[in-house]
């Protein structure tokens, strides 16, 4: 009598792509991904070549100091300042037009120097940068309600540009420094 030999069984491997491909769907439609939060900040454009530098020096009243040391303190213009008063510091210094001789001569020439010390905390940090920015912002919006009628938001882009132009945020960040005492 013959035997009769029966082979294994093979399982349907037909499905098998479908299903890793449902799965492959359901995880990425399950998953959060997570969102670079930031400072955004547009670097300024090379210069030309064929531009000669600009060899004329920055006048010192035109430069507002701000220094956040490794204990979050702020120091403005060598001055302890709370960061509450900085806003507002700032918008007196850059919308100055020369009337104080501490201050800017003019808001195009006004430039804010941050500089931070390592041992800064990043909340503190991203605080005056908050705070600096509003200060801009309030005084493009102002600028924007009396020239236009309009919040600085709510207007085309060659109006944007005027305002701008009128009020370019200039802020000059420096390397961080061991400037609080810390080794």
């Amino acid at each position: 009598m013959a035997s009769k030999r029966r082979g294994l069984p093979e399982i349907n491997a037909g499905s098998m792509a479908d299903i890793a491909f449902l799965l492959l769907i359901f995880f990425l439609v399950t998953t959060t991904m997570d969102i670079d939060t930031g400072i955004a900040r547009k670097l300024p454009p090379m210069p030309d070549e064929d531009q000669p530098e600009d060899d004329s020096q920055i006048n010192a009243r035109n430069i507002y100091v701000v220094l956040i040391n490794s204990s979050n303190q702020l120091l403005v213009e060598g001055e302890l300042m709370d960061i509450s008063q900085l806003k507002e510091g700032a918008k007196k210094f850059i919308d100055n037009n020369g009337v104080r001789e501490n201050l800017s001569e003019n808001p195009e020439k006004a430039i804010i120097s941050l500089q931070n010390d390592r041992g800064t905390s990043y909340k503190m940090y991203i605080r005056v940068q908050n705070e600096l920015a509003a200060a801009y912002n309030e005084l493009r919006n102002s600028s924007a309600l009396n020239m236009f009628g309009e919040r600085f938001i709510d207007l085309n882009k060659t109006e944007k540009k005027e305002i701008r132009t009128m009020y370019p945020q200039k802020i000059s960040e420096a390397e961080p420094k061991n400037i609080g005492g810390n080794s």
